[in-house]
């Protein structure tokens, strides 16, 4: 398939994409990255952790996402009491034949609203584990598939520290993005104000799109170029967050672990669907960037160092991306 091909089937498949933007745009004001976000997710069937202060209409918009497709959905208040059956089922006994029959569990929905994941221990957080990464849940001997799509949608509380606990990296890894939810513009919030401010808003979106569609999107997703040199330019940005140091002195000693090869491949299929999106048939490198910080904000660990002064991961990432030389 020729680019000029390729860029035709773009255009003539993504059409769901505005029609979803549009439709979530009647109960949410603002927020278009997050929106892109969770829609690059959708089009990479990949899970997403959304972090933010409460009121940011993260969970609206899940809820919003859900609504414009044609998809089931769950939602979950995780809770210290939630217990891993709670999510993926269990085995049931029956008395009059003396077997035990498989109860599954509401995990087997397509979009999974996984609300203020850090509230509950560990041995829940590591039930989605499998779910996750396998697309699958085992019960006693017997693996069951999850429908696809299947799409782990998590919130969390960044400030809120109080009956928490900090999810463990391999689950982080988990996540092909880590979205930050940032506070509306002055004029988003006078518009939120007119909007929302009664005691029935608008909150119901109308479906506009199938799993089809998706389905038909992600396997062009999947054929969009990406340059050798661009390609060489991932490379470059994963390598230069194990050792940032070699390209940039002062960051020497403030990361004990970069990247992993999880991230280089869901950067480069980021910036697959990023193009898509925008109705290209290749990859850019502001692809690239446009995509750094969200792929890779939670697959970099801390030094002791960096946290005594107050480095965050994204300070790193802004300087990793201005040194680097762009192709």
């Amino acid at each position: 398939m020729t680019t000029e091909e390729l860029q035709d089937q773009i255009a003539a498949t993504s059409g769901w994409i505005h029609a979803v933007k549009e439709e979530m745009a009647r109960v949410l004001v603002g927020q278009e990255g997050l929106v892109d976000r969770l829609l690059v997710g959708l089009l990479c069937n990949g899970h997403i952790l959304l972090e933010g202060v409460p009121g940011l209409a993260k969970t609206l918009a899940v809820k919003a996402l859900s609504g414009s497709l044609h998809t089931t959905f769950a939602r979950f208040q995780f809770t210290p009491d939630l217990l891993p059956a709670d999510l993926i089922g269990t085995m049931v006994y029956n008395p009059q034949e003396t077997t035990f029959t498989p109860k599954l569990g509401p995990i087997f929905n397509n979009l999974i609203l996984a609300d203020e994941i850090n509230r509950s221990p560990a041995k829940v957080q590591s039930a989605l584990l499998e779910a996750m990464q396998e697309r699958q849940v085992t019960l006693s001997d017997k693996s069951y598939k999850l429908p696809e799509p299947f799409l782990v949608l998590a919130t969390q509380n960044p400030i809120d520290q109080e009956g928490t606990y900090q999810l463990p990296e391999a689950q982080l890894d988990r996540f092909l993005l880590k979205v930050t939810v940032d506070y509306p513009t002055k004029d988003e919030e006078l518009l939120i104000l007119d909007r929302m401010a009664t005691s029935a808003p608008a909150y119901q979106t109308k479906t506009v799109a199938t799993p089809e569609q998706v389905a038909a999107s992600r396997a062009l997703v999947n054929s969009v170029y990406i340059d050798p040199a661009v390609r060489e330019y991932i490379v470059q940005l994963i390598h230069a967050t194990r050792s940032p140091g070699k390209i940039d002195a002062p960051l020497k000693n403030l990361v004990r672990a970069g990247a992993s090869p999880r991230g280089t491949i869901n950067l480069a299929l980021t910036a697959r669907a990023r193009a898509f999106m925008n109705g290209r048939a290749f990859v850019t490198p502001q692809d690239v960037k446009d995509m750094a910080h969200d792929v890779l904000r939670h697959r970099i660990l801390l030094s002791y160092e960096a946290e005594a002064e107050e480095t965050t991961t994204d300070m790193i990432l802004d300087r990793i991306l201005a040194k680097v030389p762009v192709p």
